[in-house]
């Protein structure tokens, strides 16, 4: 299963058989949903995805899959600065699209690699390839902060996202850059950019990042 870029699981449990179950009023519109999975013990999972870029498919052992290849895990111990450097080795496209790319590394998304590439003070234009060892390892260290930070926030809701109970995450709240084109940069005041790279758009601080 995959939830794409807008796909949603939402559990319903009746709370008469869960005493303190507490089910959030995050609506969805149910001409979106697709799956509905009714469970033995009365709990209903809900499948909505609005722009149907998730999918779920059924694969045998060993049977080639859609998302064979993919890179590690980027809280997991595979990834690390050695893996991201021989990852990134020879590449002359720029640091944002490697890092966007899940064959480098898996489940990384636009606003994570923003947020990442601001604390480790690297530019999303510089060449991929010719990150230092140094720069490397500084930024797998923030890749993983502002993933943990972002997990324990509940995550980002900006416009489709909310947790599997209907509940909205919070790291939103604490960005330092993304979409704060042209607010002042949280380290040295001066005005945020943003500019749109194979089609999405990157915020950087022009000053503290190089």
């Amino acid at each position: 299963m995959h939830l794409g870029m807008s796909g949603r699981f939402t559990i319903m449990v009746d709370s008469s058989q869960t005493p303190g179950v507490f089910t959030h009023a995050q609506a969805t519109n149910p001409k979106h949903v697709h799956a509905i999975f009714t469970m033995d013990n009365g709990a209903v999972i809900t499948f909505n995805d609005p722009r149907r870029f998730g999918f779920m498919e059924m694969v045998g052992a060993g049977e080639p899959y859609r998302l064979d290849g993919l890179g590690p895990e980027p809280l997991g111990n595979s990834f690390n600065a050695p893996a991201l450097r021989a990852a990134l080795k020879g590449k002359k496209s720029k640091i944002k699209a490697a890092l966007l790319d899940q064959h480098v590394v898996a489940g990384l998304g636009n606003i994570y690699v923003c947020e990442a590439l601001f604390k480790a003070g690297i530019r999303p234009t510089r060449a991929a390839g010719r990150l230092t060892v140094a720069e490397t390892e500084f930024l797998v260290g923030h890749i993983k902060d502002v993933l943990e930070r972002a997990i324990a926030a509940g995550g980002s809701s900006l416009r489709d996202f909310a947790s599997a109970d209907g509940a909205l995450g919070y790291f939103q709240h604490s960005f330092d850059v993304y979409g704060r084109e042209g607010a002042p940069c949280v380290t040295c005041e001066k005005p945020l950019t943003r500019i749109v790279q194979s089609g999405r758009s990157s915020f950087y601080c022009k000053a503290c990042q190089k």
